[in-house]
């Protein structure tokens, strides 16, 4: 079996964990506001929330692309360098001496998705948690930016730090308040942003 056509077999299973993984993180998230996300999510949100969360920012998609680029050609490289004792130990390889080109080739492609996973894993967990607790903290603190302004259908506005939103909801805190308010995207026309420059702005 050609390495690409293995790679082609297991891309369903890694998108299914890569969904599993997003749920995870977002639950992570919203758990810190007390808010169960999958209450408030549609199945086609948590589809695409590892797609979201991989083009949320330009560093994170340029990370998640190299991660990617690297575990495909790792396999080859430990098969070409099996012999390094550096490489064993960070990788904490199997010896594969008896094994046929073809079965040493399966084991560290093996290891190169596990790798690729742990690391997954890591970063979902990571942002969940970390980008839940800073943001709650500063609501806490009270030094959030009340970047946002949101336009409901009945003529009234609200000045707003936007914690999140999906394809059915906004999740917010407003001006002067720390309560988290949940507002469906249907009650409003239309949202305004104060303009940010810079690459990484958002």
């Amino acid at each position: 079996m050609k390495y690409s056509e293995e790679i082609q077999k297991l891309l369903p299973l890694g998108y299914l964990y890569l969904v599993i993984l997003g749920i995870l993180k977002e639950s992570l998230f919203y758990y810190q506001f007390g808010i169960n996300i999958l209450k408030y999510s549609t199945i086609m949100d948590i589809l695409i929330s590892p797609i979201a969360e991989f083009t949320s920012n330009p560093l994170t998609l340029v990370f998640v692309v190299f991660l990617f680029v690297f575990h495909f050609y790792l396999p080859k490289l430990l098969l070409k360098y099996k012999d390094k004792k550096s490489l064993q130990k960070v990788f904490e390889l199997k010896s594969t001496e008896g094994l046929s080109e073809e079965a040493a080739k399966n084991y560290y492609t093996f290891v190169s998705f596990k790798m690729f996973a742990m690391i997954l894993l890591s970063f979902f967990i990571g942002t969940g948690i970390g980008n839940g607790y800073f943001a709650m903290e500063k609501i806490k603190n009270g030094t959030v930016k009340y970047n946002y302004k949101l336009n409901y259908n009945s003529g009234e506005s609200e000045q707003i730090y936007l914690i999140n939103s999906n394809s059915i909801y906004y999740f917010y805190v407003q001006k002067g308040s720390k309560i988290i308010k949940i507002a469906p995207v249907a009650a409003i026309k239309y949202i305004e942003k104060d303009l940010k420059f810079g690459f990484i702005a958002q």
